[in-house]
């Protein structure tokens, strides 16, 4: 198995779920229908029919048929599901994967191993075994639950997982006619954060119908993740980049379909990358700081020239390799371990404590600007100055981004996250945005100071925002909270911004917002609605909007809080005491939930948001009656997605109150916060089975299954049964 390269970290105990008889009905619940019942057997240890009657004993549809893109586009999800209930060797025989496999996706893609929590649960093999008649009677009453709550059967999905990949593309509409942005990049909605272009056969990055979707939207550009090593081998450590030909050539046949709709590919590199500890026993004099918890050091860049070198000659022979492609979006700084100053810790490595580290930086940027000029003409280096500081004390950034600008070749461009270091007010806290928002419109004063200098010396700048979603809620495709996204743009034309980043890995579904870039708000709705339905999903729009300012940002409210799981958390009749993961693992932990803001605080602003959303979803409503036939799917389709916003605010809300009631011993205060979390989540769940988008994020696939959803009920009832 190899499972000993897979990371543990401290090995806790997992969590308990009191509302399953044993672990290992758990485990068929939350893998039915996504993985095939033969392997859940046999991981088991049991035979398919066994499994199958367990599954029919729950409640579950035993002929159920698993969908096979789980594991080729879901796996995230079912390596999050199953976190707390299989240990790796089994998680391996689950999916499929081998220690390689497992331990790439938990390292490389997006941090899901810091999204897990940096640690695995310790757990024993999982078996079936026969149950007791306590647990026999536990089971019957999960039966009684589904067949109360879905007497017509288990609920099915009418639109599958993963339709979304369908892309409908409209008909008879031009491409727009760009009047402001000459540049607009997004991130591919199809494209996870692995190793994509090893196989592009069973997972297709770009399909043509969603560049064809791009395309009339106006986007002339769309990234995705990479790592330099995986397309152009480094000297001495060939073994490192094994597949890289595969790679070179499965990019290029995407450069090549990207060409076909006027769209650019380009390449997100953090280079230079860590790999891990066994390259640099290969390569030791590129060994700089340790990052133990990573098992991997940083790339020294000042030590020896080699991995600057390679850095140039290595961009230069992919962009050889690969003519056409469009440009790198290049990150310095960031969680990945990059150079010694990753982490603002360059004063401690003995051979760049004497290098100013905007020399570090610059050294990076310019080396692969270098490599990627002499091989293309075109190309562009976007230089992301996120993170580009001396210190973490640092208060001043903006000069130390004018000093790094100073050193970079012409030619290369700055990016900036609009909205970065903008100071809000919140339910009378005040605070400094860190990360992207929508809620909060930039841009921030840091990031038009950046922009006005870089302009001054003749450098082309783009602006990274997010305008479909944002962390703040990324579970529905876009956020309708048009007024706030049209309002960031707008800003933008006046500092002279003619390039867009509309995305993060989040964000990038094809549609809705995305059209401010070239409409109004108004012009949005009345492409598809008659004047007086247009009106009221206007006011509709605008309530959403005004009520969204009321999101409590900080930056581990978004990554911690439930607001992306929504219902998906349960519920924990006892403290879990485990903390809180970056979009990964609520838990419990309302302290990470709230960050900075009192409990009270952080109670009444998601309180405000849901009564004025609630307030817009009337609005909208009231304009069922006004639809003509033809407007009826845009209508449901824009009722579904504000539905499932306000269900996910909602959600965060009782968790809220729940935790705060339990944490004060108040029983009728957590008995209705379950009551309402309970209508909460079949209310989300009808808009689930109707519609494949809500839920999905690239970087995380599917933030919950039907299962999941129908879990939360059976936890539901049971903190009911315990309460009373």
């Amino acid at each position: 198995m190899n499972n000993y390269l897979l990371p543990a970290g401290n090995a806790p105990a997992p969590v308990t779920f009191g509302y399953f008889p044993s672990r290992w009905q758990h485990f068929i619940w939350r893998n039915w229908m996504l993985v095939p019942a033969e392997r859940l057997a046999t991981v088991l240890g049991t035979d398919t029919v066994t499994v199958q009657k367990a599954a029919e004993a729950m409640g579950l549809d035993p002929d159920g048929k698993s969908d096979p893109q789980w594991l080729t586009k879901g796996y995230l999800t079912i390596l999050r599901n199953n976190w707390h209930i299989l240990n790796y060797p089994q998680l391996m025989q689950l999916t499929g994967f081998d220690a390689k496999r497992l331990k790439t996706i938990l390292e490389e893609e997006d941090f899901f191993y810091v999204k897990l929590g940096s640690h695995k649960p310790s757990l024993p093999d999982l078996h079936y075994h026969q149950l007791s008649p306590e647990e026999e009677k536990q089971t019957r009453e999960i039966r009684q639950i589904i067949r109360e709550y879905f007497p017509s059967g288990f609920p099915k999905r009418r639109e599958p997982a993963f339709a979304f990949t369908d892309f409908p593309v409209p008909e008879g509409i031009s491409p727009v006619n760009r009047k402001d942005f000459d540049f607009a990049m997004i991130h591919a909605y199809s494209a996870s954060c692995g190793d994509l272009y090893i196989d592009i056969e069973s997972n297709d990055p770009l399909p043509e119908n969603l560049l064809a979707c791009y395309q009339k939207l106006g986007i002339n550009a769309v990234w995705t993740h990479g790592l330099l090593h995986k397309f152009s081998p480094i000297p001495g450590a060939e073994e490192f980049s094994e597949g890289y030909q595969k790679r070179r050539k499965n990019l290029k046949l995407l450069v090549d379909r990207c060409s076909k709709y006027g769209i650019k590919l380009f390449l997100y590199f953090n280079e230079p990358r860590g790999i891990n500890n066994s390259f640099f026993e290969k390569k030791p004099l590129w060994a700089g700081l340790d990052v133990p918890e990573l098992e991997t050091k940083n790339v020294c860049t000042t030590r020896t020239q080699e991995p600057l070198q390679w850095l140039e000659n290595g961009t230069e022979q992919l962009f050889s390799a690969v003519p056409g492609l469009g440009g790198i979006l290049l990150i310095t700084m960031s969680e990945n371990p990059t150079n010694c100053h990753f982490r603002m810790k360059s004063r401690e490595c003995p051979y760049c404590k004497n290098t100013s580290p905007e020399k570090i930086i610059s050294g990076v940027v310019n080396a692969m600007y270098r490599g990627m000029r002499r091989a293309s003409d075109d190309a562009k280096m976007l230089a992301y100055d996120w993170v580009w500081q001396r210190s973490d004390e640092d208060k001043d950034t903006v000069s130390f981004k004018k000093r790094v600008i100073d050193l970079l070749i012409p030619g290369i461009e700055i990016c900036s996250v609009s909205e970065n270091g903008m100071e809000t007010s919140i339910g009378g806290i005040t605070q400094h945005i860190l990360d992207y928002s929508i809620s909060q419109p930039g841009p921030a004063p840091a990031s038009k100071a950046v922009w006005t200098y870089a302009q001054s010396k003749g450098i082309k700048c783009t602006a990274k925002i997010q305008a479909n979603n944002s962390w703040e809620l990324s579970a529905v495709p876009f956020i309708p909270v048009p007024y706030l996204v049209k309002e960031h743009i707008d800003k933008l034309k006046a500092c002279k911004i003619s390039s867009l980043m509309l995305s993060w890995t989040l964000g990038g579904y094809p549609g809705d917002n995305i059209k401010l870039v070239n409409m109004s708000c108004e012009e949005l709705a009345s492409e598809s609605f008659s004047p007086q339905v247009a009106e009221l999903v206007c006011s509709a729009w605008k309530r959403f909007s005004e009520a969204f300012r009321n999101f409590p940002f900080y930056f581990e409210v978004i990554y911690n809080s439930p607001v992306n799981f929504g219902p998906q958390n349960i519920f924990h009749l006892k403290k879990s005491n485990y903390k809180a993961s970056m979009v990964g693992f609520p838990y419990d932990d309302l302290d990470s939930w709230r960050a900075i803001y009192p409990e009270d605080i952080f109670e009444n602003q998601f309180a405000i948001l849901c009564d004025q959303w609630q307030a817009g979803l009337d609005i909208l409503i009231s304009a069922e009656p006004l639809l003509a036939p033809e407007e009826k799917s845009v209508y449901e389709a824009q009722k579904r997605i504000a539905t499932a916003a306000y269900c996910h605010f909602k959600s965060t809300l009782l968790q809220i109150i729940f935790v705060r009631a339990r944490n004060a011993g108040d029983k009728e205060k957590m008995e209705k916060a379950v009551k309402d979390e309970l209508k909460n989540t079949l209310s989300l769940l009808e808009t689930v089975i109707n519609d494949s988008r809500i839920g999905y994020e690239a970087s995380n696939h599917y933030y919950y299954s039907i299962n999941d959803l129908v879990e939360k009920i059976i936890n539901c009832r049971y903190i009911m049964r315990e309460l009373a």
